[in-house]
């Protein structure tokens, strides 16, 4: 099944680019998965970002599409979120996940939190 770990800054200013790294263990992020960003803002419910499919190609919420983009390093067996411009309404919890199917989400990372403030 696999386990996945996020990592990455904890406070970015606004106007910077948010990077978020996501370490799998236990599956290779090439098997036939979906691997996804999903955030919550406090109070707020869950919000889909967008995944890297098993074979590299990338899906993005169209709502966050202009300043989102998802990588991945194989070598590392890692997936990289990047969400440039932040505003403090990209404040967040950040959570990787993982699925056989696009848009749904098996297997959790634990989150990590993220602050956008001066």
């Amino acid at each position: 099944q696999g386990q996945l770990q996020e990592s990455g800054p904890g406070l970015v200013k606004p106007s910077q680019t948010l990077s978020l790294t996501c370490t799998v263990s236990g599956a290779s992020i090439t098997t036939n998965s979906y691997w996804s960003w999903i955030r919550q803002a406090p109070g707020k419910g869950l919000e889909w970002i967008g995944y890297i499919d098993y074979s590299g190609n990338s899906y993005y919420s169209p709502s966050l599409k202009s300043r989102t983009s998802i990588s991945r390093d194989t070598s590392k067996n890692q997936f990289t979120l990047q969400l440039s411009s932040v505003t403090p309404e990209d404040t967040a919890v950040y959570y990787c996940a993982r699925d056989l199917f696009p848009k749904a989400f098996a297997i959790w990372g634990q989150g990590t939190q993220v602050t956008v403030s001066s």
